[in-house]
């Protein structure tokens, strides 16, 4: 039996919300381009990461008011679809750090110097928002289509909680049996040597794939496992497939200007994950019990805040990183 998944977005504000996206990436690709192949200061990535969290929150207030105005929505249905978009986004950025983790594995493995990861970033940026949007569609369509999906949802999230609490055994993941690059270099003409931030090179007459074209194809890899968390928990929040889109879009588009911010420190956050596998387990159980029981989005929001502040305090006062 077919539901009907109720939105509050119109044409009108999916317009907007993807010119404010291009307008921002534009002035982004801009600075690059006029800065050149350079390594992202510490400076440089606060800026970025404080305007892309200030954007963010502007369009939160500009639909805050727009949904106000509606006199079908209303001023307190208005908050409450604002403070959902705020805690999928506070979600979402929280779950990034994770991508952070393993993008510093992968750069780290494959020697790639700061200055030329601003450009695998980038393109790792546009592929997350393709498949996003495609994924976020993909599950507004489920959630229509069958409405136990949510149940199901809810009981993976509590699973990936509770799975994360348990330290893993594991230490750094073994790229160097990775099968995907063993069958990578098996298939394809790679270069040893980097040809400064391009993906390809001529050696010899012959067009190779440079080490960097290995780099991407993993970083859009690791977010097409991070979205199997990311999209059931944007969903755990709100079914407004407008609503989780945009939260989602905008973390996104912050992930490369957080990579840059925390690169160097990620390594403090140990106690983040445990912070996560709670909101992840929270959020889950909230869905499941959601027909007998609703949590309201003050509360949500307040308990995710609190559990992630909590665990990045417990990190930085008890955790002391190995000085190597």
């Amino acid at each position: 039996m077919q539901h009907h998944v109720h939105t509050v977005g119109t044409p009108m504000f999916y317009a907007v919300f993807f010119a404010v996206i291009l307008v921002m990436i534009a002035i982004d690709m801009l600075a690059l381009k006029k800065e050149g192949v350079h390594k992202v200061s510490t400076k440089e990535a606060l800026i970025w990461s404080v305007t892309w969290v200030t954007v963010s929150m502007a369009f939160a207030l500009w639909l805050y008011f727009r949904f106000a105005d509606n006199p079908a929505i209303g001023s307190e249905s208005a908050r409450d679809h604002v403070l959902l978009f705020i805690t999928a986004y506070v979600l979402e950025k929280s779950l990034a750090v994770d991508n952070i983790f393993v993008f510093v594995m992968i750069f780290s493995y494959f020697k790639i110097p700061a200055a030329y990861q601003h450009r695998v970033l980038l393109y790792g940026v546009f592929g997350a928002i393709i498949l996003r949007t495609i994924l976020v569609g993909f599950g507004a369509v489920l959630v229509g289509e069958f409405k136990w999906i949510l149940y199901f949802f809810g009981a993976f999230l509590i699973y990936s909680g509770l799975k994360m609490m348990v330290p893993s055994k594991e230490e750094d993941p073994d790229f160097e049996h990775n099968r995907l690059i063993q069958w990578l270099t098996r298939h394809m003409r790679i270069s040893k040597n980097l040809d400064r931030e391009k993906f390809f090179t001529i050696e010899n007459g012959k067009r190779l794939a440079t080490p960097l074209l290995l780099v991407l194809i993993m970083v859009e890899l690791s977010d097409v496992i991070f979205a199997v968390d990311s999209i059931p928990a944007v969903f755990a929040v709100t079914t407004d497939p407008f609503i989780a889109l945009t939260s989602n879009l905008f973390a996104v588009l912050g992930l490369r200007a957080m990579y840059f911010l925390l690169a160097n420190v990620v390594e403090r956050f140990a106690y983040l994950q445990y912070g996560l596998a709670f909101v992840l387990t929270f959020i889950g159980v909230k869905m499941l019990i959601s027909h007998w029981f609703h949590i309201p989005v003050t509360i949500s929001l307040a308990v995710i805040f609190t559990a992630l502040i909590l665990s990045v305090a417990a990190s930085w006062v008890f955790h002391k990183p190995d000085e190597a």
